[in-house]
């Protein structure tokens, strides 16, 4: 498939240099400033972080960006050199599909990890397309695991237990250690999220910047102010990120500054673009930085991965 954006450099690329000096169209700037972010990140080596981070990416409204930034984010990560396991808790496994990995009824999966307490080594998997990242998938069978785990001794701590599990197994078998976990929740505020906020030390809330993009916000901040009461005390919002941005669009901008101005300290610095090439890519089961890694998609990503561990390295973590 042809990429836009190589085609749109191309053709600027033909214009007589000194001609193209007097041309300051949109596209013109927004090509060099693109080209100026791709040259910042040659090259660029991530901090490793100390022990490993444990992120959930949460947000009870659907449609804002969660699998789209767990898969990306953690090819972005993987291709940087970190080791790094996406867990799919939502049934409906787009994360899994997105990364290529099989999850069919009849696959093992997190939801027999939860329920019927299988070791994660048994149900991991590596993903195809980026060296570094595994994936633990999630099958239809997890609708149900609400239900199932009521009754459920320590029904809040299995996802903790199990990613604990296989730690110790992958340092038995002498694999590397892993530097990053991302869980992709489903949207609900149910025992699967919960099993993921005990499990992490870290969320990661992906923020539409659209009209009501604060709705409900409120209501996951207090679940997780519970969850670090009760079950939890390390966990903490670590990361806003800022998805699906337009900013040829006053109400883009508008939302943005809001979202700044209530979390000064965790909103990224780096916006996710509304980008055809995001939207693209699961449906040929790859990540927007595999399937168009040239793309102004890929690119922020990338720049997001940096920003995220650049923050946790400044942090000590």
């Amino acid at each position: 498939m042809t990429n836009e954006s190589e085609v749109s450099r191309e053709t600027v690329s033909t214009v007589d240099s000194s001609v193209a000096d007097d041309i300051e169209t949109p596209l013109a700037r927004e090509l060099a400033q693109e080209n100026r972010r791709r040259d910042k990140l040659k090259g660029r080596k991530l901090p490793t972080p100390s022990e490993t981070r444990i992120v959930t990416v949460s947000n009870q409204k659907g449609g804002v960006g969660k699998t789209t930034t767990t898969v990306n984010l953690s090819a972005a990560l993987a291709r940087a050199g970190m080791q790094v396991l996406v867990v799919d808790i939502d049934p409906q496994g787009n994360a899994s599909t997105a990364l290529a990995i099989p999850h069919n009824s009849d696959v093992d999966s997190v939801y027999d990890v939860l329920i019927d307490e299988l070791p994660m080594a048994d149900v991991v998997k590596p993903c195809p397309d980026v060296e570094g990242l595994v994936v633990a998938p999630a099958t239809i069978d997890l609708a149900g695991a609400e239900i199932e785990l009521v009754s459920l001794v320590a029904r809040e701590q299995r996802l903790s237990r199990a990613l604990k599990e296989y730690f110790s197994y992958r340092e038995k078998q002498g694999l590397p250690r892993l530097d990053y976990v991302f869980i992709d929740c489903p949207p609900s505020l149910g025992l699967l999220t919960v099993n993921a906020f005990v499990a992490a030390s870290e969320v990661l809330i992906p923020i539409q910047t659209e009209y009501y993009a604060l709705e409900g916000l409120s209501q996951l901040l207090n679940n997780i102010r519970m969850i670090q009461k009760h079950l939890n005390s390390s966990l903490k919002v670590s990361t806003i990120i800022l998805t699906m941005y337009d900013g040829r669009t006053n109400l883009a901008t508008q939302v943005a500054d809001e979202v700044r101005e209530h979390f000064p300290d965790e909103v990224l610095k780096t916006v996710i673009p509304r980008n055809v090439r995001i939207s693209e890519a699961p449906s040929f089961q790859q990540t927007v930085l595999t399937y168009d890694p040239q793309s102004a998609g890929a690119l922020s990503y990338r720049e997001a991965a940096v920003e995220i561990a650049d923050r946790g390295h400044a942090a000590g973590i």
